[in-house]
């Protein structure tokens, strides 16, 4: 990885803060960006040079691709072939929002960016701050989440400044993202759509939509065609541990055993589960959105006081159960 050596700036978004950022952008550099999912760090996604800045901030495997940001009225077709009439179905349904799709790459975008795979993922943020931001620069911004690589992702400008300090120049500060985990990520080269990556546009959402959706089988032999779907990630700095429901019982006497060894455990749990265990709980919410909102939040909350944080599964019916428990098995897949 190279030196970087930034005094990294963090600003709330103006019109001077925005113009700031198109500069750095058009010069190649690196800005973080809130959007309604998780902060992005973004780069122009027409500059071999500039996306190659974010693997080396981030650290990220060079064969992990990125996902293409465009603002809303950006001509997305002159970037991508549309090859099934559902893609215009699920645009007017879902988009701005938290949805990603993988398409055929008219090959626009940096190769860098795509990991040389003919295909590219472009999604519109919902967010009106990331809406202004992508309006201001003008360009395409391939963009990660704005953290160091297999860390748990930022839903706050200072959880961004907390891994990006000196490797980058410019944070633009919209407050905490309203969504908390990624988009879905959707492959559309194919006569059905497939869920590359769950997030909250649910399989049942993208169906009542299409009439037919389907999952990846997610080989560990496959090439990497989305982020979250072959390396570690979301993991915090503390230790921890996921638990099913049922086994509570279990969970509770591990942190007993931590409390009584001087060390200081946490739950991190819904609100039903905060009933059934006894300690120091780190809150979800009630609802899947609440806990999709409050997840990495919550994660990073507990990595700063923490030895070790006891998870448990989430249940709520809803179809983001999907999206929430990807991130939670791998954010605790380091088992103690």
């Amino acid at each position: 990885m190279k030196y970087f050596d930034f005094d990294t700036e963090v600003d709330e978004i103006t019109d001077a803060s925005l113009e700031k950022a198109k500069t750095i952008i058009l010069s190649d550099g690196l800005v973080a960006f809130p959007t309604e999912t998780v902060y992005g760090l973004g780069a122009n996604a027409f500059s071999d040079s500039a996306i190659k800045k974010i693997f080396e901030a981030k650290g990220r495997p060079q064969d992990n691709p990125l996902i293409v940001h465009i603002a809303e009225d950006y001509p997305i077709d002159e970037l991508v072939e549309v090859d099934y009439d559902y893609i215009y179905k699920l645009r007017d349904a879902f988009l701005p929002g938290p949805l990603t799709m993988v398409y055929r790459s008219k090959g626009k975008v940096s190769p860098v960016a795509t990991c040389g795979l003919g295909t590219v993922g472009i999604r519109i943020p919902r967010s009106v701050e990331a809406r202004r931001f992508l309006k201001a620069v003008g360009v395409p911004i391939a963009a990660p989440s704005a953290n160091i690589s297999k860390h748990t992702s930022p839903v706050t400008a200072k959880h961004v400044y907390d891994d990006m300090k000196g490797r980058i120049p410019l944070i633009l500060d919209g407050g905490k993202c309203d969504g908390g985990i990624e988009s879905t990520v959707l492959d559309v080269t194919t006569e059905t759509p497939t869920i590359l990556r769950s997030g909250l546009v649910t399989y049942e959402m993208i169906k009542s939509v299409v009439g037919r959706c389907a999952y990846s089988e997610n080989k560990s032999t496959d090439k990497v065609r989305a982020p979250g779907m072959k390396y570690a990630h979301y993991m915090p700095s503390c230790e921890t541990a996921l638990f099913k429901r049922e086994e509570a019982a279990a969970a509770q006497k591990l942190y007993d055993e931590y409390e009584k060894s001087g060390k200081t455990p946490y739950f991190m749990c819904d609100d039903e589960m905060s009933k059934i265990i006894r300690g120091r709980v780190l809150p979800l919410g009630k609802t899947a959105k609440e806990i999709a909102s409050n997840l990495y939040y919550r994660l990073l909350e507990g990595e700063g006081k923490a030895d070790i944080i006891i998870a448990f599964d989430v249940s709520t019916g809803d179809g983001i159960d999907e999206g929430i428990m990807n991130r939670l098995t791998k954010a605790c897949r380091r088992q103690v």
